[in-house]
């Protein structure tokens, strides 16, 4: 029997707290993140999360790291990831990396290119870093599950080095 070479998302791992949620790594639904050649994923049991855990990308040339939560309606949130490189990173520079999020299954993604991850630093920061990335639940739709994520699925090129350490969907009002 095969085994399954996606993560899939416990939904243990989010932290609600009364700001928002705070995704640890066992949090994301990751493409290959169930297969050891390509990703290394916190195996800490849950919530006893140490501040330095982090998924931590081999190899891939199909970047998938993916969340979702319920919202609230009617209230705006902010998505960030608190990301950092290995010293031996690479193919980052130029590729098209993109934070998206849609409200429903059904939404339209909105997007953002982060081109943070040309020079990303070793040590852990929140990315976006010049603009802030929210989205807001519309009113009168039945499904208000937010579903976002970090993607680079176009180039085709091999990147490693990535560490994702969490995600954070912050409240705003």
């Amino acid at each position: 029997m095969a085994s399954k070479s996606h993560q899939e998302a416990d939904p243990n791992a989010i932290i609600a707290k009364e700001g928002g949620f705070i995704f640890k790594p066992k949090a994301f639904n990751i493409v290959w993140g169930s297969d050891t050649r390509y990703w290394r994923i916190p195996r800490s049991p849950i919530p006893e999360y140490d501040e330095q855990e982090a998924a931590e990308l081999i190899q891939v040339s199909w970047l998938e790291v993916t969340g979702s939560v319920k919202l609230e309606p009617s209230t705006r949130y902010e998505i960030s990831f608190k990301l950092s490189f290995r010293r031996d990173s690479f193919g980052w520079s130029g590729a098209p990396i993109f934070l998206m999020a849609k409200v429903g299954k059904k939404g339209k993604y909105k997007w953002k290119r982060l081109k943070e991850l040309d020079n990303l630093p070793k040590d852990p920061i929140m990315v976006p870093t010049d603009d802030s990335f929210t989205i807001e639940p519309i009113q009168d739709i039945p499904d208000k599950r937010l579903y976002f994520g970090l993607y680079e699925v176009w180039s085709g090129k091999w990147k490693g080095g990535l560490k994702v350490h969490e995600a954070i969907v912050k409240k705003l009002g």
